[in-house]
């Protein structure tokens, strides 16, 4: 039986594909990562998952999944409590942070959307 993607995954590619491709009228600057949110910033790589959260606010998100490849560059729009919202003013994702940085046997990892990830130095 054929694997059917979540509909949270689909959903989330399609408003980050629709707010990439919108006006540029809809566009919203960056917010750069706050001070108490400074461990988030940095390249973290996980099963088939990439996600680099640029001190200045832009945010490279890449991950594979059977049928679905996703390469994208979106602006990081705030943190609410852990979790964090990308995209531009009109379309906005929220990726899920189920662990935040933390220090595990002298390497920094989080928890996103599920996948475990672990900072590189």
């Amino acid at each position: 039986m054929p694997r059917t993607l979540p509909f949270r995954s689909v959903f989330r590619a399609f408003l980050l594909a629709a707010g990439l491709l919108a006006a540029q009228a809809s566009h919203a600057d960056p917010v750069p990562v706050p001070a108490d949110k400074a461990a988030y910033a940095g390249e973290w790589l996980g099963d088939k998952m990439r996600l680099n959260i640029r001190q200045d606010g832009h945010v490279d998100y890449k991950r594979d999944r059977p049928g679905k490849k996703l390469d994208l560059n979106v602006d990081l729009q705030g943190f609410a409590g852990d979790n964090f919202d990308v995209g531009t003013s009109f379309f906005r994702s929220t990726f899920v942070v189920s662990k935040p940085p933390h220090r595990e046997g002298g390497k920094w990892k989080m928890t996103v959307d599920g996948v475990e990830l672990t900072r590189t130095q």
